[in-house]
Protein backbone atom coordinates (compact mmCIF):
# COMPACT_ATOMS: atom_id res chain seq x y z
CA UNK A 1 0.00 0.00 0.00
CA UNK A 2 1.56 3.51 -1.22
CA UNK A 3 -0.49 5.55 1.45
CA UNK A 4 0.51 8.95 1.77
CA UNK A 5 0.48 9.93 5.73
CA UNK A 6 -1.63 12.95 5.80
CA UNK A 7 -4.58 10.57 5.00
CA UNK A 8 -4.30 9.74 8.31
CA UNK A 9 -5.40 13.36 9.44
CA UNK A 10 -7.47 14.60 5.98
CA UNK A 11 -11.23 14.23 5.48
CA UNK A 12 -11.56 14.76 2.57
CA UNK A 13 -14.96 13.88 2.23
CA UNK A 14 -15.60 17.01 4.57
CA UNK A 15 -13.21 18.87 2.87
CA UNK A 16 -15.79 18.20 -0.16
CA UNK A 17 -18.72 18.09 2.15
CA UNK A 18 -20.26 14.91 0.84
CA UNK A 19 -20.86 11.39 2.64
CA UNK A 20 -18.17 8.82 2.30
CA UNK A 21 -20.55 6.70 0.31
CA UNK A 22 -20.65 9.29 -2.34
CA UNK A 23 -20.83 8.42 -5.65
CA UNK A 24 -18.40 9.66 -8.30
CA UNK A 25 -21.36 11.71 -10.06
CA UNK A 26 -21.50 13.56 -6.58
CA UNK A 27 -18.20 14.34 -6.01
CA UNK A 28 -17.35 15.65 -9.00
CA UNK A 29 -20.45 17.88 -8.92
CA UNK A 30 -19.43 18.90 -5.28
CA UNK A 31 -15.77 19.73 -6.37
CA UNK A 32 -16.67 21.91 -9.50
CA UNK A 33 -18.88 24.12 -7.23
CA UNK A 34 -15.96 24.57 -4.57
CA UNK A 35 -13.38 25.18 -7.13
CA UNK A 36 -15.84 27.96 -9.39
CA UNK A 37 -16.01 29.70 -5.67
CA UNK A 38 -12.54 29.77 -4.55
CA UNK A 39 -10.60 29.57 -8.02
CA UNK A 40 -8.03 32.41 -7.50
CA UNK A 41 -9.33 34.03 -10.53
CA UNK A 42 -12.74 34.46 -9.04
CA UNK A 43 -11.69 35.87 -5.68
CA UNK A 44 -8.10 37.57 -6.98
CA UNK A 45 -5.47 38.25 -4.14
CA UNK A 46 -7.79 36.29 -1.71
CA UNK A 47 -5.31 33.63 -0.02
CA UNK A 48 -7.88 32.23 1.87
CA UNK A 49 -9.76 31.32 -0.98
CA UNK A 50 -6.66 30.17 -2.90
CA UNK A 51 -5.96 27.83 -0.23
CA UNK A 52 -9.09 26.38 0.06
CA UNK A 53 -8.48 25.97 -3.75
CA UNK A 54 -5.59 23.99 -3.13
CA UNK A 55 -7.19 21.81 -0.46
CA UNK A 56 -10.17 20.59 -2.60
CA UNK A 57 -8.25 20.47 -5.59
CA UNK A 58 -5.93 17.60 -3.54
CA UNK A 59 -8.97 16.13 -1.88
CA UNK A 60 -10.90 15.68 -5.28
CA UNK A 61 -7.13 14.36 -6.85
CA UNK A 62 -7.84 11.10 -4.59
CA UNK A 63 -11.66 10.75 -4.65
CA UNK A 64 -11.98 11.03 -8.17
CA UNK A 65 -9.60 7.86 -8.76
CA UNK A 66 -11.48 4.76 -7.99
CA UNK A 67 -7.77 3.40 -6.89
CA UNK A 68 -6.70 5.98 -4.61
CA UNK A 69 -9.93 6.28 -2.77
CA UNK A 70 -10.17 2.60 -2.40
CA UNK A 71 -6.62 2.51 -0.75
CA UNK A 72 -7.30 5.84 0.70
CA UNK A 73 -10.56 4.46 2.03
CA UNK A 74 -9.37 1.72 3.60
CA UNK A 75 -5.85 3.86 5.23
CA UNK A 76 -8.80 5.57 7.02
CA UNK A 77 -10.29 2.32 8.27
CA UNK A 78 -7.33 0.76 9.03
CA UNK A 79 -5.92 4.16 11.50
CA UNK A 80 -2.11 4.60 11.97
CA UNK A 81 -1.86 1.20 13.51
CA UNK A 82 -2.55 -0.46 10.16
CA UNK A 83 -4.50 -3.07 12.14
CA UNK A 84 -2.04 -5.49 13.16
CA UNK A 85 -1.09 -4.49 16.22
CA UNK A 86 2.58 -2.68 14.38
CA UNK A 87 3.15 0.85 13.40
CA UNK A 88 4.48 1.22 10.07
CA UNK A 89 6.78 3.94 9.80
CA UNK A 90 8.60 5.13 6.54
CA UNK A 91 12.23 7.27 7.21
CA UNK A 92 14.92 8.82 4.95
CA UNK A 93 14.29 10.30 1.86
CA UNK A 94 13.00 14.17 2.28
CA UNK A 95 10.81 13.08 4.79
CA UNK A 96 10.39 11.04 7.93
CA UNK A 97 12.67 11.22 10.88
CA UNK A 98 12.66 10.07 15.02
CA UNK A 99 11.58 13.49 14.90
CA UNK A 100 8.16 12.91 13.00
CA UNK A 101 7.61 9.58 14.74
CA UNK A 102 7.09 11.91 17.54
CA UNK A 103 5.01 13.80 16.01
CA UNK A 104 2.97 11.43 14.87
CA UNK A 105 2.21 9.68 18.50
CA UNK A 106 1.85 13.47 19.23
CA UNK A 107 -0.80 14.24 16.87
CA UNK A 108 1.53 16.08 14.53
CA UNK A 109 2.51 15.31 10.63
CA UNK A 110 5.91 15.64 10.66
CA UNK A 111 8.15 18.29 9.30
CA UNK A 112 5.82 20.03 6.84
CA UNK A 113 3.16 17.12 6.19
CA UNK A 114 6.26 15.78 4.18
CA UNK A 115 5.53 12.11 2.53
CA UNK A 116 8.37 9.57 2.60
CA UNK A 117 9.53 11.01 -0.50
CA UNK A 118 8.86 7.48 -2.24
CA UNK A 119 7.01 6.56 -4.96
CA UNK A 120 5.83 9.20 -7.40
CA UNK A 121 6.67 12.85 -7.02
CA UNK A 122 4.49 15.66 -7.56
CA UNK A 123 6.63 18.85 -9.04
CA UNK A 124 6.98 21.92 -7.56
CA UNK A 125 5.18 25.06 -8.34
CA UNK A 126 6.58 27.69 -10.23
CA UNK A 127 6.01 31.74 -10.61
CA UNK A 128 6.63 33.97 -13.12
CA UNK A 129 5.86 38.07 -13.58
CA UNK A 130 4.04 39.47 -16.72
CA UNK A 131 3.72 43.17 -17.91
CA UNK A 132 0.37 43.99 -19.07
CA UNK A 133 -0.33 47.01 -20.90
CA UNK A 134 -3.79 48.84 -19.57
CA UNK A 135 -5.55 47.70 -22.81
CA UNK A 136 -4.26 44.37 -22.71
CA UNK A 137 -5.16 43.76 -19.04
CA UNK A 138 -9.21 45.62 -19.36
CA UNK A 139 -9.90 43.60 -22.83
CA UNK A 140 -7.81 40.61 -22.35
CA UNK A 141 -5.28 38.90 -24.81
CA UNK A 142 -3.50 35.74 -25.22
CA UNK A 143 0.42 36.28 -24.89
CA UNK A 144 3.60 34.64 -24.09
CA UNK A 145 5.24 33.93 -20.90
CA UNK A 146 9.30 33.17 -21.51
CA UNK A 147 11.23 31.47 -18.44
CA UNK A 148 14.03 29.13 -17.56
CA UNK A 149 13.25 26.04 -15.39
CA UNK A 150 13.36 22.87 -14.87
CA UNK A 151 11.55 21.06 -17.85
CA UNK A 152 10.98 17.19 -18.60
CA UNK A 153 14.04 15.74 -20.63
CA UNK A 154 13.11 16.59 -23.87
CA UNK A 155 15.81 13.47 -24.85
CA UNK A 156 14.41 10.83 -23.00
CA UNK A 157 10.89 11.78 -22.32
CA UNK A 158 11.52 12.12 -18.61
CA UNK A 159 12.49 8.59 -17.97
CA UNK A 160 15.73 9.21 -17.36
CA UNK A 161 16.92 5.88 -19.86
CA UNK A 162 18.60 6.29 -22.97
CA UNK A 163 16.42 6.50 -25.78
CA UNK A 164 16.28 2.73 -26.86
CA UNK A 165 17.31 0.96 -23.56
CA UNK A 166 15.28 -0.66 -21.23
CA UNK A 167 14.11 0.56 -17.46
CA UNK A 168 14.71 -2.61 -15.20
CA UNK A 169 12.71 -3.20 -12.14
CA UNK A 170 14.59 -3.07 -8.99
CA UNK A 171 15.21 -6.41 -7.72
CA UNK A 172 16.11 -5.48 -4.21
CA UNK A 173 13.03 -4.06 -3.32
CA UNK A 174 10.82 -5.54 -6.24
CA UNK A 175 9.77 -2.44 -7.86
CA UNK A 176 8.72 -0.77 -4.32
CA UNK A 177 10.76 1.48 -3.66
CA UNK A 178 11.31 0.97 -0.04
CA UNK A 179 12.71 -1.73 2.04
CA UNK A 180 10.96 -2.90 5.55
CA UNK A 181 12.95 -3.65 8.70
CA UNK A 182 10.82 -5.31 11.19
CA UNK A 183 11.42 -4.18 14.77
CA UNK A 184 8.81 -5.76 16.96
CA UNK A 185 6.07 -3.30 17.49
CA UNK A 186 7.61 -1.07 15.07
CA UNK A 187 8.41 -1.41 11.69
CA UNK A 188 10.48 0.42 9.76
CA UNK A 189 10.64 1.72 6.00
CA UNK A 190 13.45 2.99 4.35
CA UNK A 191 14.17 4.15 0.67
CA UNK A 192 15.91 1.46 -1.29
CA UNK A 193 19.26 1.85 -1.25
CA UNK A 194 19.55 -0.16 -4.89
CA UNK A 195 17.12 2.66 -6.77
CA UNK A 196 16.93 5.45 -4.45
CA UNK A 197 13.64 4.96 -3.65
CA UNK A 198 12.47 5.32 -7.76
CA UNK A 199 11.49 1.41 -7.90
CA UNK A 200 13.12 0.58 -10.59
CA UNK A 201 17.05 0.68 -12.12
CA UNK A 202 18.34 2.71 -14.74
CA UNK A 203 21.54 0.52 -15.94
CA UNK A 204 22.11 2.94 -19.76
CA UNK A 205 20.97 6.47 -18.19
CA UNK A 206 20.56 9.39 -20.88
CA UNK A 207 23.64 11.17 -21.77
CA UNK A 208 21.29 15.02 -21.65
CA UNK A 209 19.82 14.91 -17.98
CA UNK A 210 22.33 11.65 -16.51
CA UNK A 211 19.05 9.65 -15.24
CA UNK A 212 17.38 12.50 -13.53
CA UNK A 213 14.67 12.71 -16.26
CA UNK A 214 14.78 16.74 -15.83
CA UNK A 215 16.75 19.19 -17.94
CA UNK A 216 16.97 22.92 -16.86
CA UNK A 217 16.31 24.99 -20.20
CA UNK A 218 14.59 28.21 -21.90
CA UNK A 219 10.84 27.94 -22.70
CA UNK A 220 7.64 29.14 -23.90
CA UNK A 221 4.51 28.79 -22.33
CA UNK A 222 1.21 30.15 -23.28
CA UNK A 223 -1.30 31.98 -21.02
CA UNK A 224 -4.79 33.48 -22.04
CA UNK A 225 -5.23 36.51 -19.98
CA UNK A 226 -8.66 37.27 -19.06
CA UNK A 227 -10.29 40.63 -19.22
CA UNK A 228 -10.53 42.46 -16.02
CA UNK A 229 -7.23 41.14 -14.45
CA UNK A 230 -5.57 43.06 -12.12
CA UNK A 231 -3.00 44.51 -10.43
CA UNK A 232 -1.07 41.73 -8.24
CA UNK A 233 -3.67 39.12 -9.92
CA UNK A 234 -2.31 35.60 -10.32
CA UNK A 235 -3.29 32.94 -13.43
CA UNK A 236 -2.72 29.33 -12.64
CA UNK A 237 -1.69 27.24 -14.77
CA UNK A 238 -2.05 23.48 -13.90
CA UNK A 239 0.53 21.07 -15.18
CA UNK A 240 3.16 23.81 -16.40
CA UNK A 241 4.99 23.97 -13.70
CA UNK A 242 8.43 21.67 -12.35
CA UNK A 243 8.02 18.04 -13.40
CA UNK A 244 7.49 15.51 -11.51
CA UNK A 245 10.19 12.65 -10.34
CA UNK A 246 9.39 9.22 -10.79
CA UNK A 247 6.13 9.70 -12.75
CA UNK A 248 4.80 12.25 -10.88
CA UNK A 249 2.36 14.95 -12.28
CA UNK A 250 4.06 18.13 -12.87
CA UNK A 251 3.58 20.99 -10.78
CA UNK A 252 1.52 24.15 -11.60
CA UNK A 253 2.63 28.11 -13.07
CA UNK A 254 1.47 30.63 -11.69
CA UNK A 255 1.62 33.99 -13.37
CA UNK A 256 1.67 37.30 -11.69
CA UNK A 257 0.56 40.05 -13.41
CA UNK A 258 1.56 43.43 -13.31
CA UNK A 259 -0.69 46.33 -15.16
CA UNK A 260 0.58 49.54 -16.15
CA UNK A 261 -0.84 53.30 -16.46
CA UNK A 262 -2.96 54.38 -19.15
CA UNK A 263 -2.44 57.81 -20.29
CA UNK A 264 -6.84 58.77 -21.16
CA UNK A 265 -8.30 55.98 -19.03
CA UNK A 266 -8.67 54.74 -15.44
CA UNK A 267 -10.16 51.75 -13.55
CA UNK A 268 -12.65 51.10 -10.73
CA UNK A 269 -12.89 47.50 -10.04
CA UNK A 270 -14.96 46.85 -13.64
CA UNK A 271 -15.59 50.13 -14.52
CA UNK A 272 -13.54 52.55 -16.51
CA UNK A 273 -12.54 55.86 -15.91
CA UNK A 274 -12.07 59.03 -18.00
CA UNK A 275 -11.78 63.03 -17.49
CA UNK A 276 -13.27 64.70 -20.07
CA UNK A 277 -12.75 68.54 -20.50
CA UNK A 278 -15.42 71.35 -21.41
CA UNK A 279 -15.61 74.68 -22.21
CA UNK A 280 -17.25 77.56 -19.66
CA UNK A 281 -20.20 77.92 -22.63
CA UNK A 282 -20.88 74.20 -22.62
CA UNK A 283 -21.23 74.07 -18.73
CA UNK A 284 -23.44 76.70 -18.52
CA UNK A 285 -25.57 75.94 -21.77
CA UNK A 286 -25.41 72.51 -22.09
CA UNK A 287 -24.10 70.65 -24.80
CA UNK A 288 -23.64 66.73 -26.78
CA UNK A 289 -19.76 66.10 -26.23
CA UNK A 290 -17.81 63.46 -27.75
CA UNK A 291 -16.08 61.01 -25.03
CA UNK A 292 -13.37 58.33 -26.00
CA UNK A 293 -13.73 54.81 -25.84
CA UNK A 294 -10.96 52.19 -24.55
CA UNK A 295 -11.93 50.31 -28.01
CA UNK A 296 -12.27 52.73 -30.07
CA UNK A 297 -14.09 55.55 -31.32
CA UNK A 298 -16.32 57.60 -29.05
CA UNK A 299 -19.58 57.55 -27.43
CA UNK A 300 -21.55 60.95 -26.94
CA UNK A 301 -22.14 62.75 -23.93
CA UNK A 302 -25.31 64.95 -22.49
CA UNK A 303 -24.02 67.63 -20.57
CA UNK A 304 -26.84 69.30 -18.68
CA UNK A 305 -26.76 72.86 -18.57
CA UNK A 306 -25.24 74.38 -15.46
CA UNK A 307 -22.96 71.27 -15.02
CA UNK A 308 -20.70 71.73 -12.34
CA UNK A 309 -17.10 71.16 -12.66
CA UNK A 310 -16.21 67.23 -11.33
CA UNK A 311 -19.66 66.40 -12.10
CA UNK A 312 -19.91 62.45 -13.19
CA UNK A 313 -21.96 61.22 -16.03
CA UNK A 314 -21.99 57.34 -16.32
CA UNK A 315 -22.12 55.74 -19.19
CA UNK A 316 -23.87 51.80 -18.98
CA UNK A 317 -22.24 48.80 -20.54
CA UNK A 318 -18.76 50.73 -21.77
CA UNK A 319 -16.62 49.93 -18.95
CA UNK A 320 -14.60 46.13 -19.00
CA UNK A 321 -16.71 42.89 -20.21
CA UNK A 322 -15.82 39.92 -18.05
CA UNK A 323 -17.38 36.78 -17.27
CA UNK A 324 -19.30 38.03 -14.33
CA UNK A 325 -20.63 41.31 -15.18
CA UNK A 326 -20.34 44.65 -17.71
CA UNK A 327 -19.10 46.96 -16.03
CA UNK A 328 -19.64 51.24 -16.94
CA UNK A 329 -17.67 53.73 -18.11
CA UNK A 330 -17.61 56.63 -15.67
CA UNK A 331 -17.22 59.96 -17.23
CA UNK A 332 -16.13 63.36 -15.09
CA UNK A 333 -16.53 66.48 -16.77
CA UNK A 334 -13.28 69.51 -16.05
CA UNK A 335 -14.99 72.88 -17.01
CA UNK A 336 -11.47 74.83 -18.31
CA UNK A 337 -11.46 78.47 -17.70
CA UNK A 338 -9.20 80.56 -20.15
CA UNK A 339 -6.54 81.33 -19.31
CA UNK A 340 -5.55 84.17 -21.58
CA UNK A 341 -9.48 85.46 -22.63
CA UNK A 342 -9.56 87.45 -25.93
CA UNK A 343 -10.84 90.94 -25.52
CA UNK A 344 -14.14 89.42 -26.65
CA UNK A 345 -14.59 86.78 -24.49
CA UNK A 346 -14.02 89.79 -21.50
CA UNK A 347 -16.29 91.53 -22.90
CA UNK A 348 -18.98 88.86 -23.29
CA UNK A 349 -18.43 87.65 -19.58
CA UNK A 350 -18.36 91.06 -18.12
CA UNK A 351 -21.68 91.42 -19.58
CA UNK A 352 -22.75 87.91 -17.86
CA UNK A 353 -21.25 89.58 -14.49
CA UNK A 354 -23.60 92.45 -14.75
CA UNK A 355 -26.76 90.38 -14.90
CA UNK A 356 -25.80 87.37 -12.81
CA UNK A 357 -27.89 87.82 -9.44
CA UNK A 358 -27.30 85.42 -7.57
CA UNK A 359 -24.06 85.63 -5.00
CA UNK A 360 -22.14 82.39 -5.08
CA UNK A 361 -20.14 83.10 -1.33
CA UNK A 362 -23.64 83.80 0.48
CA UNK A 363 -23.49 80.72 2.47
CA UNK A 364 -19.87 81.88 3.79
CA UNK A 365 -21.11 84.22 5.92
CA UNK A 366 -23.14 83.44 9.31
CA UNK A 367 -25.16 87.19 9.23
CA UNK A 368 -26.29 86.22 6.15
CA UNK A 369 -25.42 89.27 4.22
Amino acid sequence: MTAQREWYEKDYYAVLGVPSDASAKDITKAYRKLARENHPDAKPGDAAAEERFKEVSAAYDVLSDEGKRREYDEVRRMGPMGGTGNMRFTVGGDGGSFEDLFRMFSGGRGRGGASSGVGPRRGADLESQLMLDFSDAALGVTTTVHLTSDDRCQTCGGSGARPGSKIETCGQCGGRGQVDDNQGFFSFSTPCSSCGGRGNVIKDPCGVCRGSGVEKRAREVKVRVPAGVANGQRIRLPGKGAPGRNGGPSGDLFIVCHVGSHPIFGRDGDNLTVSVPITFSEAVLGADVDVPLLTGGTVTVRVKSGTQSGARYRVKGRGIETARRIGDLIVTVDVVVPTDPSPEEKEIVEKLSSVASTDVRQHLYRDGR
